[in-house]
């Protein structure tokens, strides 16, 4: 499992939705994110894309029911697996918790599927960034506030966050009164750098 946290080198602008517009807040190195899988496909399924989000009772029960574009990781507590693919399938023997998408297309000779948990604080925040790809969120606990050119959205426990195009700016931020907990899905050009600083 590798294991990053945002530095606070990079520069970013804060999330704020109040009406004097953004302000400028540190960066928080406590906002950590863990890479919990990944895997490298060279097509993607046809159709609208949609990212399944299950459970299953073992580790070993998510593991023996993915499939090509599916990822099962173990996550607060629970074995998770995440699949790219058509919106409405199942997975049999699972527990259906989410199911987030369309997903934007993006086209690459390779893609890269990953799976982060990230967790933080209240207050926390990343830098601003981007990816060559799509990443989208599923929270667990607390509340996740994304920033980009869409605004401010806000997703609370229990919600999902679709992803927009690549190499779109955000910022992400811990803005509940509880720690924030999530799954970070992406599906990204597998030949470029994953994460790069960004500004808005």
């Amino acid at each position: 499992m590798h294991r990053r946290t945002f530095s606070a080198a990079l520069a970013f602008a804060a999330l704020s939705a109040c009406a004097a517009g953004p302000r400028e807040l540190p960066a928080s190195p406590d906002f950590v994110v863990e890479n919990a899988g990944e895997k490298i496909v060279e097509t993607l399924p046809g159709g609208p894309l949609y990212w399944r989000i299950e459970t299953f009772p073992s580790l070993e029960s998510a593991q023996a029911a993915a499939g090509p574009t599916s990822l099962a990781a173990p996550v607060s507590g629970r074995f998770w697996l995440v699949t790219l693919g058509a919106r409405g399938a199942t997975t049999p023997g699972a527990t259906q918790v989410a199911e987030i998408g369309p997903v934007p297309r993006i086209e690459a000779r390779r893609y890269r599927l990953r799976l982060n948990h990230a967790y933080a604080p209240p207050g926390a925040a990343t830098s601003v960034h981007s990816h060559p790809g799509s990443e989208a969120f599923y929270v667990i606990s607390g509340q996740l506030s994304q920033r980009s050119e869409h605004g401010v959205v806000v997703a609370n426990a229990g919600e999902a966050m679709n992803g927009h195009r690549p190499g779109m700016v955000m910022q992400l931020q811990s803005t509940g009164a509880e720690s924030l907990d999530q799954l970070v899905l992406f599906v990204v050009d597998a030949d470029q750098q994953f994460s790069a600083p960004a500004r808005f």
